[in-house]
């Protein structure tokens, strides 16, 4: 087991009637705020109309419209507004999309130029605004850690960055927030929960106890999500989930290890960068044709994951098994379910060249990156 530090300041409201107790924070309590927030959802579902509510004794500036693929020049725009304003607090209201675009204004509202510096380590910022997270998408986890993932179509990259600076200091999760979000992106955010504890899993380090915990997250995710998306609007299914989602990358499945591997999500990014897929969907597409590739290599740990989660002794069989559950999410696990045929391939593999998709701990030649994206079709 490797040498590690757990640390992790957020402070998480969980349950029903939570997002009430933002007001009362210090963070937000006679401060100048800016709420973040995506398309038409939180409208729809009433959590806008709340915040204002609830955020009536405080000066009020707004940017909404974030992309569920968060992109730069949103990035850029909020972080202008931010500095203008002068605003004191971020308050973000939405799924990971959201909350990461957050993290990255919190810094680069003290900065000038383009955040894209920030995201590409060429400028290390040294302060940042306080970031609430008001979650209504159970998937990212971004609500208990620094990360943020953000896309530039202008430089072709979809990449993750993140701080110490940029945990949120206090997230807000009611599962009741999470009833109106449909089936697809319901199952999208239970993929994204299993591939994040799938990364950790494949991380640096041998940490029997955080593999066990890998095990049971993705367990209680397949044994609250399959029942979940027959049962949208079922308020103790969704919680069980949201949790999962949380602890599937908050730090706690890779205790013991040096670091996640990746590899796999770098994979997925370049998919919704070039489609907009879903990241979710992307993942599920992903993940199976690694494992694949990765099959010698490491059969005993994905031996490992078969007997621990599906009662299955074998590699192939284990794969399969994803494969099924994946499909029985209602997500895709090749391209052309995405309706991307094999005349994209070319456009796929010169992306994954230039860019260089790798994991940390596992790493891909050229040849292994052309061979993974023959078993995506």
């Amino acid at each position: 087991m490797e040498n590690f530090t757990i640390y992790n300041p957020v402070k998480l409201h969980f349950g029903k009637g939570v997002v009430g107790k933002i007001a009362e924070s210090e963070f937000v309590k006679g401060k100048k705020v800016l709420l973040i927030y995506g398309k038409s959802s939180i409208k729809k579902n009433g959590l806008y109309q709340e915040l204002r509510e609830l955020l009536s004794d405080n000066e009020l500036v707004e940017y909404g419209g974030i992309k569920s693929n968060p992109v730069i020049e949103d990035v850029n725009a909020a972080a202008r507004l931010a500095s203008k304003e002068k605003v004191e607090v971020i308050v973000a209201a939405g799924g990971g999309s959201v909350i990461d675009t957050a993290k990255v204004v919190s810094v680069a509202m003290h900065q000038n130029g383009d955040a894209w510096e920030i995201m590409k380590n060429r400028v290390v910022p040294q302060k940042a605004t306080p970031v609430m997270a008001v979650l209504t998408l159970a998937a990212t986890g971004s609500e208990m850690n620094p990360y943020a993932v953000i896309q530039n179509h202008e430089s072709r990259e979809k990449i993750g960055w993140g701080s110490p600076l940029t945990f949120p200091r206090e997230s807000f999760l009611d599962p009741a927030l999470t009833i109106t979000v449909p089936k697809d992106y319901t199952a999208y955010g239970l993929a994204d929960m299993i591939a994040h504890s799938l990364e950790a899993f494949f991380g640096a380090g041998d940490s029997p106890l955080s593999d066990a915990m890998v095990v049971s997250t993705i367990k209680e995710i397949i044994d609250a999500g399959v029942p979940l998306l027959e049962k949208l609007d079922d308020y103790e299914l969704r919680a069980r989930v949201m949790y999962a989602g949380t602890v599937a990358l908050n730090g706690t499945l890779t205790n013991g290890k040096l670091f996640a591997d990746w590899g796999v999500h770098d994979l997925g990014h370049i998919l919704s960068l070039l489609y907009d897929m879903p990241h979710g969907a992307s993942l599920t597409i992903a993940y199976p044709a690694w494992m694949k590739l990765m099959a010698a290599k490491l059969d005993s740990r994905i031996r490992y994951l078969g007997k621990g989660i599906f009662g299955v002794d074998d590699t192939a069989g284990t794969i399969r098994a994803f494969e099924e559950l994946f499909n029985r999410l209602g997500c895709p696990v090749r391209l052309p379910e995405k309706n991307i045929d094999i005349d994209k391939k070319d456009e796929i593999l010169q992306l994954f060249l230039r860019n260089k998709v790798d994991g940390l701990v596992h790493k891909l030649s050229d040849e292994d990156r052309k061979k993974v994206l023959e078993l995506m079709f």
